[in-house]
């Protein structure tokens, strides 16, 4: 979305420079932070932070967990976009941020909170279309990153999730709060682990939502991950991305023991449930036939602090017997 012109003499100087140049005034030389300067490469764009942001944005519940997580709340200035409830440890400081947008905010209100970092969970984040483009706000002074499962080089695993939050906490000045949370994370990991050690896997599909076509967890995004580590076999791990549609048929041919869905947005949970259970379709799958579904909400099902309680509610829902 394009800055309407208006006079310069009107509105802040953020917007005067958006609006009369492109781009806003060059900040006063400062004195680097300890440890910096740092230059961090992501999703093919490189930028040298000369010391931590201090009026950060995050576009999406990933990243503005993540930002919580690492008890970075007075860096930002604002957040937008969540797709469930903000998890219970974090709402007190996420109650004493800015919203923005319910979804994702104009181009005018991004700027109007005058940050120095934007931060998506998405690549949706930066649409080029609403005017959000990367390259459109480093000529605005902005820096920018997107959560990695966006352009993995590979399978996404526990280790791009703990990538991630080491390299937020690097951008932050924080690493030693960010090792703590690898640490925490990883020991959650270790104890579902432990209980499904010698557990025979689950075949499991993924119903993220659709009608005439399912849309389901390939084998390039953490979801796939998260269902092998919480004893289960993603049925569409041949997918090659992270996400992608299948016919009704498919799933029926796969044979599911047990059905994920996960859990977001408009379309209640019994809707997509009674879907499932009434598609002529699906009619001879056994996890039809046995009505037998495991829940997750979609924040846990993306690269964030969430995915190791994901597992245990994963876990805790494919093997009851097994991880109480």
């Amino acid at each position: 979305m394009r800055v309407p012109l208006r006079r310069c003499a009107l509105v802040s100087v953020l917007l005067a420079a958006a609006a009369c140049g492109g781009t806003r005034p060059a900040a006063q030389p400062a004195q680097n932070a300890p440890g910096f300067p740092i230059t961090v490469t992501n999703c093919g764009k490189t930028v040298t932070y000369e010391r931590p942001p201090r009026r950060a944005v995050t576009l999406n519940q990933h990243a503005t967990e993540i930002m919580l997580a690492l008890g970075l709340e007075k860096s930002m200035a604002g957040t937008a976009y969540l797709d469930d409830a903000i998890l219970p440890e974090y709402k007190a400081a996420y109650d004493g941020i800015k919203v923005l947008a319910e979804e994702y905010p104009s181009y005018e209100a991004l700027l109007a909170a005058e940050p120095d970092f934007v931060y998506a969970g998405f690549e949706s984040g930066f649409a080029a279309k609403e005017g959000r483009g990367r390259d459109v706000l480093a000529k605005a002074g902005i820096d920018t990153h997107v959560n990695i499962e966006e352009c993995p080089a590979g399978p996404v695993t526990t280790a791009q999730a703990e990538e991630e939050i080491r390299t937020i906490g690097r951008i932050f000045g924080v690493q030693d709060r960010a090792e703590r949370q690898v640490a925490a994370m990883r020991a959650t990991l270790g104890r579902v682990g432990e209980a499904l050690a010698g557990a025979k896997p689950v075949k499991v599909f993924v119903y993220d939502s659709g009608d005439k076509t399912a849309f389901t967890a390939g084998g390039a995004g953490i979801g796939n991950e998260m269902i092998k580590l919480a004893g289960g076999v993603n049925l569409f791990a041949d997918l090659p991305k992270a996400w992608g549609n299948v016919s009704l048929e498919q799933v029926a041919e796969r044979a599911p023991e047990l059905i994920v869905i996960y859990d977001y947005g408009d379309t209640p949970l019994e809707t997509k449930k009674n879907f499932l259970l009434s598609s002529p379709a699906l009619k001879d799958v056994p996890a039809i036939k046995d009505k037998r579904f495991a829940v997750l909400p979609l924040s846990s099902a993306v690269l964030g602090v969430r995915v190791p309680s994901g597992v245990e509610t994963l876990a805790r829902q494919i093997h009851p017997d097994r991880v109480k």
